[in-house]
């Protein structure tokens, strides 16, 4: 599949950059997440690099006649329609593997948005696993794995570190995504 993924991305004008962090855990950030397209570059990008990744989506992913493909694509289904405590529950899936990566988009949409959401950092802080920065760069057409950030508990003072890197990466609808915090 890395190879098939690597052809793929060639043939496309795309590169991955990048490796995966020699830790056993971590959740990773998907930013910006601007389009659905999103979705399919991070699976290409995560195949060839050799991660295998979970996200969470809404359930309806994974009913019907495709759904148990998304399901072996990593999907974790979510139901919106009741109330869920997301984070716990990732926690306790933290705790209960000894090897698991979960791709969270801090923006929770692929609409424009006033801030990010936090429940990526509450989960890594809470799981005891670093935060991962992954992204998709629709202006150079790359996409990849960044550094690890270790959350310290000053969730201001992360964020910022989090958000300095994402300031040069353009999404597919640069409009619909946070510049600055």
């Amino acid at each position: 599949m890395p190879f098939i993924c690597r052809i793929i991305l060639f043939c496309i004008g795309w590169k991955a950059r990048g490796k995966a962090p020699d830790v056993p855990k971590y959740v990773m950030i998907a930013a910006p997440h601007t389009s659905n397209w999103d979705f399919f570059y991070t699976l290409l990008i995560a195949f060839q690099l050799k991660v295998q990744v979970y996200a969470m989506g809404k359930k309806s992913l994974t009913t019907g006649h495709f759904g148990f493909i998304m399901k072996w694509l990593g999907i974790i289904p979510i139901d919106r329609s009741k109330s869920n405590n997301i984070v716990e529950f990732t926690i306790e899936q933290f705790n209960g593997h000894e090897k698991l990566i979960v791709i969270v988009p801090p923006s929770g949409t692929r609409n424009k948005v006033a801030y990010w959401k936090t429940g990526f950092y509450h989960i890594a802080h809470g799981a005891g696993v670093p935060i991962c920065l992954g992204f998709i760069d629709y202006g150079r057409k790359t996409g990849g794995i960044g550094p690890l950030i270790y959350p310290t508990g000053d969730i201001d003072a992360d964020m910022k570190e989090i958000r300095r890197f994402y300031l040069d990466i353009r999404g597919k609808y640069p409009e619909k995504q946070i510049l600055d915090e």
